[in-house]
């Protein structure tokens, strides 16, 4: 088992645009057994959440805002897990992952490719965040939103060094 303390990278886009942020994780694990990746579980802080690509007053109002509630309501659900459930490999150190990720108290199943190379493991996901609860600014869940539509993906791509 190796233990990991790394940065999630997630991209959030809208009609206008896009924002960028990471998140730390508390901690996590990856197993391997026989060489090859037979288990994982990791925890991201909330509270850590960060906007990268503003600065000032920007940035700090974005990262309040997807602090808040209407977002990933970090002071309430402090944390986000993910444990992988099932793992086929796809060969060539590339494995089929089927995780539960655990946003807002809300899980979800997830499927992702998980890809190790020498000592990093790399992985994209695309996650719908109406699924844990998160609809501000949703164009499925309100009309009339126009160019403050806000997409119902966002991305997190994963680079773990271990």
């Amino acid at each position: 088992m190796i233990s990991l303390k790394v940065k999630l990278i997630g991209v959030g886009k809208k009609v206008t645009g896009q924002h960028e942020g990471i998140v730390k994780l508390k901690g996590g694990y990856i197993i391997f057994k026989n060489n090859k990746v037979a288990g994982g579980n990791f925890t991201a802080d909330m509270k850590s959440l960060s906007n990268t690509d503003q600065t000032g007053k920007s940035k700090i109002k974005l990262e309040g805002h997807l602090k808040s509630d209407e977002f990933f309501g970090a002071d309430n659900y402090n944390t986000s897990n993910l444990v992988f459930k099932s793992i086929g490999d796809k060969g060539n150190n590339v494995y089929s992952v089927t995780a539960d990720l655990t946003i807002k108290g809300v899980t979800n199943p997830v499927k992702f490719d998980f890809i190790v190379k020498g000592n990093t493991a790399t992985a994209a996901l695309k996650i719908d965040r109406t699924k844990y609860d998160i609809k501000y600014g949703s164009g499925s869940y309100f009309n009339d939103l126009g160019d403050k539509t806000i997409y119902d993906e966002f991305e997190l791509n994963v680079d773990l060094p271990f």
